[in-house]
């Protein structure tokens, strides 16, 4: 056998394939709802702790804070071993799905909190002094002055930072999520081949590749003219 041979044998194997396409596919719609949930979670928690923090009050601010930047040092995959395997041992048991939903949703939020306060933060503060001048109250001004120009400000980094954490759904099979990498190494372990980890790979570049270029499409839609 030629070496040619050999690597599409190894990792193209059209029998190996047509076994496992249907459960590759199941873990394509895993990951997809995984990643769906993530990101509407995510995002919409991340904009209200980044509100909630424009009020500027100390001890909310600071507990705000301490969350965020905790979420940001841990590795995803520590959290979500810790809730997995910690939380049952104080009587309370989570599904493997809502596990891995509940930690990237936690690690997206934290991230999109702090690109959001830097948005809203980026906002001259004239543009506060003039929603106030015309009658507004303090968070009438935050909502129809400043936020959407802090949003179009934030689409760029919320959308990079987006697709990086949504990726981490693979780590999902740690817990045994059935999400792509699950199912592709579990076929591997019985077929003995590496052509499932192949399919599982194709998969991914199937779903993030049209996210990626999506969120190319909308940093250049969402940013700044330059004069």
């Amino acid at each position: 056998m030629t070496n040619g041979a050999l690597f599409l044998e190894t990792f193209f194997n059209p029998v190996i394939i047509a076994r496992y396409l249907p459960a590759i596919g199941k873990g394509m719609l895993v990951t997809i709802e995984v990643a769906a949930c993530v990101i509407v979670t995510g995002i919409a928690l991340g904009l209200a702790l980044a509100v909630v923090r424009s009020f500027r009050l100390k001890a909310v601010n600071a507990a705000i804070i301490v969350m965020v930047d905790i979420l940001r040092a841990l590795p995803p995959l520590v959290l979500v071993l810790l809730v997995y395997f910690g939380l049952p041992n104080v009587g309370l048991t989570l599904p493997s799905f809502a596990v891995l939903w509940l930690v990237l949703s936690l690690v997206l939020a934290a991230f999109a909190e702090e690109v959001f306060w830097a948005g809203i933060v980026s906002v001259r503060k004239g543009q506060w002094e003039a929603g106030r001048c015309t009658g507004l109250t303090e968070f009438q001004t935050l909502r129809y002055i400043v936020l959407p120009q802090a949003i179009r400000l934030t689409v760029p980094p919320l959308t990079n930072r987006t697709i990086a954490i949504t990726k981490n759904t693979a780590l999902g099979t740690v817990i045994g999520v059935p999400e792509i990498l699950n199912q592709a190494t579990t076929a591997q372990s019985f077929s003995g081949s590496a052509t499932p980890l192949m399919m599982g790979a194709v998969a991914y570049l199937i779903l993030f590749v049209p996210v990626v270029i999506a969120g190319r499409y909308i940093e250049t839609r969402f940013a700044w003219r330059r004069a």
